[in-house]
């Protein structure tokens, strides 16, 4: 076969019409092998070309007459040399760490090991396995990028105005009995009218998916039957998974993938996806040989400087990915930018972000990292979050993050849930929590919207088992529940699991309004674990990666209880959509702006502002908070200021009912209740309180007020123990505040 010398660029392989250019970088090969599959012959018959050019480290060639659809992969000849970091094993065929698609699964049974050494004792890897792996690789795909996109565009939510929902390709609609059976866990299950509908309806503004970069089932889980479901095991950073295609020919699921975004920016969501790019799925010294490992391990590894034979293992997933090298830096750049480019999604969540930061050793802010996407024209303009931790020393890096970069706030997380389990000592920190913690994200000109508040995700219990269960059950994933997190926070209320008790199923449910309401009427940018709202259990299991079946599908055959609890979660993620109070842009200050109210004044249950001495006081479980609405830092889109609701809350995580004071600027000022957690049943507007009254709060509740204006009619206080029910139901078909600055009482929400 004539192979002709090609470019250097782009890395990959590209057809333009009417052949392919290959092009692979690797520094310390001495040849580079292109292999072709022919998918007709069941052996997968092989030819072998040698890539004729090698320019600036990147070997290259063009091959005429080749056409999407074809299938290859590389053999890399090199120095195999454990000792001093070098693997390569031309018997071992590679993915292109470039390919838009791949083919197949690796095979660890299959006739010659996927390792580049024989298996056997722990020095066996510094031996070389000379057999031929090729039928137990993925090829890669030849693909033609072209696509119909239309008048497709990003909806380009503002942050302060988006809502994030967490999900699943696959366990979104697997059980979704209005998505066609032969769609249901695919692209195209995702984009039909059924899952979309539920997503614009419950008013979230983003889907965030859990990894669909082509990853890999790891061998100890296959050997248990099992899978790795979430994804995070990447093999390839262009090509989305093909496990969530229908079926079709090879590289089909680039097109499908798209059709899938268009689809949901039709719908006004954006696509966010969530990307591990800090370690692969080969592992430690004694994994797979798949790809990087053997084009040129040195590279793109960040190998023990003392001794290169072992990985700097940051991420607890056996390697880490070396972004301090240029061409692997270029890598995940090239990556990211072909998915906002080509693929048309919207942003990223960054797993173990802070692996991809490091310096020699630290986390470095000013890293190479994060000036290449910083001084990106593409990449700089779309949304980035971090997991902002890794496994390291020092990995822990929450509110470090440079500017224009978001992050998952786990100590929202962890003082929400404290604060409604009662914990002792939590209200202090809840009041940062509610107004954006400005103590974490208060510097280098970030805002509220640099938090992402959740209180669960997919790594953990669901919101149904966090009031269900005080410890973890994943004996399912074959590890003698010695995997998943411990520390969860968690209470079942007096039954682990699930209980027909009437007492402890009304509080389990009220506590999930609480803290759905808690989630989405706080400062920040709110993200749901999809299923949450439909009241969706592991059946205990916090750490579900491997199961690929109903412990971790959404379940779409909703009892009554999943009903309400679905409509509770529609009402306030409504509410926070029309309240721009509670969606700001900026912290609050906790001063009297104009020489008006406070735009921010937290409240005893007397009704006064809360004291230095109330703050510190341990057992405080009640407290609210009054928001001014005409202190609202948002204009529209002719400039002019946008005028808001006062809002009040009253947060109690007392056992028992606590009566609150309702407090007044002035002794005409009524207020209409929006939403109480332990009365959910009651429509906004059927009760209204005046100032001086007293609102008896339910033990573990939250109530949201308005007040109202002063034109309106003066209303007879409807009493706390009525009900003028309007049941909402589908068809069946820190704050800054009155303490001043001490140690004890932060101005809590202050930009400083």
């Amino acid at each position: 076969m004539k192979i002709l010398p090609g470019r250097p660029f782009p890395l990959g392989a590209r057809w333009d019409g009417r052949g392919v250019n290959f092009a692979l970088f690797s520094e310390r090969a001495t040849g580079v092998e292109l292999c072709l599959f022919d998918a007709r012959h069941a052996d997968g018959e092989e030819t072998r070309v040698c890539l004729p050019r090698r320019t600036a480290h990147v070997w290259h060639g063009y091959l005429p007459n080749v056409s999407p659809g074809q299938l290859y992969g590389y053999r890399v000849h090199g120095p195999f040399e454990p000792e001093a970091g070098h693997r390569f094993n031309p018997a071992k065929l590679l993915v292109d760490p470039y390919a838009l698609a791949l083919a197949g699964a690796v095979d660890w049974a299959g006739a010659a090991p996927v390792f580049g050494y024989p298996p056997g004792d722990p020095r066996a890897d510094l031996a070389l396995d000379p057999g031929d792996d090729a039928r137990a690789v993925p090829r890669s795909v030849v693909v033609d990028q072209s696509f119909d996109w239309g008048d497709d565009r990003s909806p380009a939510i503002p942050w302060h105005r988006s809502v994030i929902y967490e999900l699943h390709v696959k366990g979104f609609t697997a059980l979704h009995p209005e998505v066609p059976e032969a769609l249901r866990g695919t692209y195209a299950g995702l984009a039909t009218p059924a899952a979309i509908r539920h997503l614009t309806s419950l008013g979230v503004t983003a889907v965030e998916l859990l990894p669909v970069h082509e990853f890999v089932d790891d061998e100890r889980l296959v050997d248990r039957g099992l899978v790795n479901y979430w994804g995070y095991n990447s093999i390839g950073y262009f090509a989305p998974a093909a496990r969530y295609a229908t079926a079709g020919q090879p590289g089909d699921q680039v097109a499908q993938f798209k059709a899938m975004v268009k689809a949901l920016h039709a719908a006004g969501l954006e696509v966010i996806l969530d990307v591990v790019y800090n370690h692969t799925a080969e592992g430690n010294q004694l994994g797979p040989t798949l790809g990087l490992r053997g084009i040129d391990n040195a590279a793109y590894y960040r190998l023990k400087a003392d001794q290169p034979r072992y990985y700097q293992d940051y991420t607890g997933c056996g390697n880490t990915v070396n972004v301090r090298n240029p061409q692997v830096l270029t890598l995940i750049m090239d990556s990211l930018r072909y998915w906002v480019l080509e693929m048309r999604v919207d942003g990223f969540r960054f797993d173990l972000a802070s692996a991809l930061a490091r310096g020699p050793r630290d986390f470095d802010q000013w890293s190479a990292f994060f000036a290449a996407i910083h001084q990106d024209p593409v990449l700089s303009r779309v949304k980035l979050i971090a997991e902002p931790w890794d496994l390291g020393e020092g990995g822990y890096q929450v509110g470090n993050f440079p500017p224009c970069w978001a992050e998952w706030n786990d100590k929202y997380r962890d003082t929400v849930r404290g604060f409604w389990r009662g914990d002792e000592g939590r209200a202090g920190e809840l009041g940062w929590r509610l107004t954006g913690s400005s103590d974490v994200y208060g510097h280098d000109a970030r805002g509220p919207s640099a938090s992402i508040n959740f209180v669960t995700a997919h790594d953990g219990f669901t919101l149904a088992d966090l009031v269900s269960y005080n410890h973890k059950h994943n004996a399912a994933n074959g590890e003698n529940n010695r995997d998943g997190q411990d520390h969860n926070l968690s209470w079942n209320h007096g039954v682990e699991g699930p209980s027909a008790r009437p007492r402890i199923a009304m509080l389990r449910a009220r506590q999930q309004r609480n803290f759905l309401a808690t989630l989405l009427f706080s400062q920040g940018v709110p993200m749901l674990c999809g299923g949450d709202e439909l009241g969706r259990s592991q059946r205990g299991n916090n750490n579900a990666y491997c199961q690929d079946n109903e412990i971790s599908w959404l379940d779409w055959e909703l009892d009554d209880g999943a009903l309400d609890l679905l409509d509770f979660a529609c009402r306030v993620i409504r509410i926070r959509a029309e309240q721009p109070v509670l969606r700001r842009r900026t912290f609050f200050q906790g001063q009297r702006i104009r020489g008006g109210d406070k735009d921010v004044t937290w409240l005893a249950p007397s009704g006064l502002e809360m004291t230095d001495e109330q703050w510190a006081q341990p057992a405080l479980r009640a407290l609210g908070l009054r928001l001014a609405g005409d202190l609202i830092d948002e204009v529209d889109e002719q400039g002019a200021s946008i005028v808001g609701d006062t809002l009040m809350m009253l947060l109690n995580a007392e056992a028992g009912r606590t009566a609150f004071t309702i407090p007044s600027a002035a002794s005409t000022e009524q207020w209409e209740l929006i939403v109480d957690t332990a009365r959910p049943e009651m429509a906004a507007g059927k009760l209204v309180c005046q100032s001086g009254q007293q609102y008896k709060l339910a033990g573990r509740s939250l109530a949201l007020f308005r007040l109202l204006p002063a034109s309106a009619p003066s209303t007879t206080l409807v009493g706390a123990g009525q009900s003028r029910a309007d049941p909402l139901r589908r068809s069946r078909s820190g704050p800054a505040q009155a303490a001043s600055a001490v140690g004890h009482a932060p101005s809590r929400g202050s930009a400083g």
